[in-house]
């Protein structure tokens, strides 16, 4: 019965995902998809989410846009078919089986008249490997159960060069709770399991920032031609751009309308426990797209699964904050909130105005650098893989990382003759990075304290595990 079943789940995969057209892993809730899109439609019945469409309710959803826009994603599910009762009761009718199966043999039946070669995903080109092809995400962050022992589980990037390097099999000599990551191919997943994970410790001085990778040029750096760097340097900034909330055209189109008086003072007027909940949810969105940058940063997924987390976790909000000055309007202090751009007395309600203070200087502080696209990646890159972070298992394989990403950026700023205390001045943003994230950690503790329950059960399972250790 298990081989019927294997061969049975291997024939499926050859059809794409109906949703958005990546590599499909079975038969979820009725219909041929991705783990991705199977999590996000359970999650859609299963929580109070009410998804809006902020365009036209037309938006294209594919492996690379899904992530963009919830309601057209959720409409796109019901269209094709997948059902609400099936979230609800696990079970699919023998007519929707007998159709599948049916679909499944009319596909290969088409692949064999059009002959040999591996099946494409529709609308994608086939890139040669260096060309920085889009990369299909193999892995992501999953929903977890309850208890998950003392376990990894395994993994593979299939079709790509690189395999995530974990420890398999079940409860460890330690007996203690694990690192889980499975195969889940979108950054909208809601949780990973980062309990065993201590908060990472705020550095004190400049000095400390960098210990294994300085800007020095008399570094014994790793030898990099200038080709590799070039060939680094375009596969993070294609990364990053994929990866980003808001497409540059999208951001160039955004009316840059502020609140207006009236929904300040509506804000202002929430209760503290709503405005942070609004807020968690908002940061957990950026963060999920930050998850599916480093997914797609050459090397990350060759990292032991305890490490990936462990610099998912130490830096995944500091490259949100980074990524914030896309957003942030220098002129009016502002940045795009919830629709529109917001100042800092929108957030009076959270209780926290220093570090929302703190926040926009560093936003403003960003913006005034002028980054360019593939210098913010490289920037994004270098700070998700520190090799400062504390609980790294193997701490020399992230230098090694790290080092190229800071050789591919020094070699961008010089090609794009920047000043030269340019890496200086990050050198300095990275220091006001950590102590925000861990005043944030601060905040957040100082509510949890008032709110226990708003944080248990009204946060996304994502934030309090990044952030609630």
């Amino acid at each position: 019965m298990y081989f019927v079943i294997s061969a049975m789940k291997a024939q499926i995969e050859i059809i794409p995902c109906k949703i958005c057209g990546d590599k499909s892993s079975g038969i979820h809730y009725g219909v041929i998809t991705c783990e991705g899109c199977k999590g996000f439609f359970r999650r859609s019945q299963q929580s109070s989410a009410s998804y809006s469409c902020p365009r036209q309710k037309n938006c294209l959803i594919d492996r690379t846009s899904r992530n963009r826009c919830q309601h057209c994603r959720l409409q796109k599910c019901l269209s094709v078919g997948m059902s609400r009762d099936a979230v609800k009761f696990g079970r699919m009718s023998k007519k929707q089986r007998d159709s599948l199966y049916a679909e499944v043999q009319k596909h290969r039946l088409q692949q064999q008249q059009q002959g040999p070669g591996p099946p494409a995903h529709p609308g994608l080109g086939s890139p040669s490997p260096g060309e920085g092809e889009p990369l299909s995400p193999q892995y992501g962050l999953t929903e977890l159960p309850g208890e998950l022992g003392g376990y990894m589980e395994q993994n593979s990037h299939e079709g790509g060069s690189e395999s995530s390097k974990a420890d398999s099999g079940g409860a460890g000599a330690g007996g203690g709770r694990g690192f889980y990551l499975d195969i889940q191919p979108s950054p909208d997943q809601s949780g990973l399991d980062i309990n065993g994970i201590k908060p990472e410790p705020l550095c004190g001085s400049n000095t400390d920032v960098f210990p294994y990778c300085s800007f020095s040029d008399g570094d014994a750096s790793p030898a990099v031609s200038t080709a590799e760097l070039d060939h680094l340097a375009q596969g993070v900034s294609k990364s990053h751009l994929e990866t980003c909330q808001y497409l540059r055209e999208e951001l160039q189109q955004m009316s840059w309308q502020n609140f207006p008086q009236d929904e300040v003072e509506r804000y202002q007027s929430k209760p503290r426990e709503a405005m942070w909940q609004l807020c968690a949810v908002k940061i957990t969105e950026a963060v999920q797209y930050v998850v599916e940058f480093a997914k797609r940063i050459d090397g990350f997924m060759n990292l032991c699964q305890n490490d990936q987390i462990v610099l998912l976790k130490a830096g995944s909000l500091e490259v949100v904050l980074v990524r914030m000055c896309r957003l942030f309007d220098s002129q009016s202090n502002t940045v795009y909130f919830d629709g529109k751009f917001a100042g800092p007395d929108v957030f009076r309600a959270l209780g926290c105005d220093d570090l929302i203070s703190s926040v926009f200087d560093f936003a403003k502080g960003m913006c005034s650098l002028r980054l360019s696209e593939d210098e913010l990646a490289l920037f994004s890159a270098f700070i998700l893989l520190s090799a400062d972070r504390s609980w790294l298992q193997e701490r020399l394989q992230v230098e090694k990382l790290q080092q190229k990403t800071q050789l591919a950026l020094q070699h961008v700023l010089q090609r794009n003759q920047r000043e030269e205390g340019a890496l200086n001045k990050l050198r300095c943003k990275v220091s006001s990075l950590r102590s925000l994230v861990s005043r944030h950690t601060e905040k957040l503790s100082a509510f949890r304290a008032v709110f226990p329950d708003t944080v248990r059960t009204h946060f996304p399972p994502l934030y309090r595990e990044l952030f609630g250790a």
